[in-house]
């Protein structure tokens, strides 16, 4: 659990503050009695409720900034949600929320081929705008995720990362409103540092409330899925781990064992089925994305091939991500090797003999630009990493207690090949919640720096509903 840094009284909201608060918002100020607060909190994992004392649901900058401003005088931590992908944590104070799916504005310049867009955006929006002047976003594997918060925590693309890097060494610049209720214009020549520290530390110093960002030149890949028996998965996994090292920059990868449910939207092959998929995104045209394939698909015989030519637009085809609100537990840890000793391990965690409850377990190889050092710096801190793993178990409350079990002894059994750095937006809300934890995540250089930025912009620590990076002392 995470706790302020700072000691002062929480001033008890009244019926009056919360009235004024109101006058004082264009948006909607929203309490735990009113109809519409549940679906405004409404988190995507169904498994945590999100309970604010008070919710805005804020149109514009200066909303957050006088939301902000309300929260700072009563001793109120505050957090922010869009999409809902980005779980809070619980707090023992009250605390206030702010949403920002009514701040929608979305302008695509083609000649400086950049994107500018609100904090409420999402991704498919971007991929729909975009595509209308032949240009394309880091955008990740789901296209309904935030594009803010995916960008803070990083950005990793299923398809442009190992060719451009993360979406954060991207960002031209950000609107962003400051703990003390100040909106900022923050490029990295104006506030070097504070650029520098929001891309990567996420929702530590502020609340970006706009974001402006490259776009390339990509229209069009070859890409989709292979899916293979989950009993051929041992020999396919090996011939994965031996390829994955051969592949050019312009190709990226990843595996998910997955225990299927029995619905009528997946295709008959793979209703209620145990299977291992293999996820391929290549810049490029079907005949060589085929050749480079071809040791894969040679590896066993598969149940079902979606590989295609396709429009970048289909970019969430390479991993077909839920969309819908779903109950579950997740964890997952970066590894600094392959080797056929880790492959062995995750066979015998997640094969056919195992017993694994989980719904997912994935593994993404990284590499390529995504270990580069950005143009312009930033605080993302998973580069030289060369994959993370990533598991997640779906279920009633009576499941998830012994899913999450088996999800911590899947990443004990990885300690041996682990790596503490990961991607920022693959650490559940269970990992790295103390401040030594936080520090692993980010190792020591980088917490050292970005707590000094954090005690500049956010001495009271008043974005601590996070995985927090606390104020330094000197």
């Amino acid at each position: 659990m995470i706790h302020a840094t700072q000691n002062d009284t929480q001033i008890p909201l009244s019926p009056g503050e919360v009235s004024s608060l109101r006058n004082d918002i264009a948006g909607p100020v929203m309490t735990p009695e009113a109809l519409e607060y549940p679906a405004e909190c409404a988190n995507f994992n169904l498994n945590r409720l999100v309970e604010p004392a008070v919710v805005v649901g804020a149109e514009s900058a200066n909303d957050v900034a006088v939301a902000i401003r309300f929260a700072t005088r009563r001793g109120m931590p505050v957090a922010v949600q869009n999409a809902g992908h980005q779980v809070v944590l619980p707090v023992t104070d009250d605390w206030l929320l702010i949403t920002t799916s009514r701040m929608d504005d979305l302008a695509v310049d083609p000649d400086a081929r950049t994107a500018r867009v609100g904090a409420g955006v999402r991704w498919r929006q971007v991929l729909i705008e975009a595509a209308k002047s032949g240009l394309a976003p880091i955008a990740g594997s789901a296209p309904d995720v935030g594009v803010v918060g995916y960008t803070l925590g990083g950005g990793l693309s299923p398809l442009l990362g190992r060719s451009l890097g993360y979406a954060a060494d991207h960002v031209r610049w950000m609107e962003v409103v400051t703990a003390d209720g100040r909106i900022r214009a923050v490029t990295a020549d104006s506030d070097p540092e504070l650029f520098w520290a929001l891309l990567g530390g996420k929702g530590n110093f502020g609340i970006v409330t706009r974001i402006e960002f490259s776009l390339f030149p990509v229209t069009e890949f070859y890409g989709g899925g292979i899916w293979f028996r989950g009993e051929d998965m041992a020999a396919v996994l090996e011939v994965w781990r031996a390829w994955v090292p051969t592949l050019g920059e312009e190709t990226t990868t990843s595996v998910a064992i997955q225990r299927l449910p029995d619905l009528n939207a997946l295709p008959e092959p793979l209703r209620g089925a145990f299977v291992l998929h293999v996820r391929i995104g290549h810049l490029g045209c079907a005949t060589t994305g085929a050749q480079i394939v071809a040791p894969v698909r040679a590896a066993a015989t598969p149940l079902l091939d979606s590989l295609m030519n396709r429009p970048f637009t289909e970019i969430g085809e390479i991993h077909l991500d839920p969309v819908e609100r779903i109950p579950y537990v997740e964890s997952g840890t970066g590894l600094r090797e392959m080797s056929a000793e880790t492959i062995d391990t995750i066979v015998a965690l997640t094969g056919p003999d195992s017993g694994c409850p989980l719904a997912s377990v994935e593994i993404r190889a990284l590499g390529g630009a995504l270990d580069r050092e950005a143009a312009v710096p930033n605080a993302v801190p998973s580069r030289g990493v060369p994959f993370i793993t990533f598991a997640f178990g779906v279920g009633s409350p009576a499941e998830l207690g012994p899913m999450q079990d088996y999800l911590n002894a899947y990443v004990e059994r990885l300690v041996p090949w682990a790596d503490d750095a990961t991607v920022v937006n693959f650490v559940s809300p269970d990992e790295a919640v103390s401040e030594e934890g936080v520090r692993r995540l980010f190792g020591p250089d980088l917490y050292t720096r970005l707590a000094a930025v954090k005690r500049q912009y956010d001495p009271a620590n008043v974005f601590r509903i996070n995985h927090n990076i606390r104020p330094s002392s000197s």
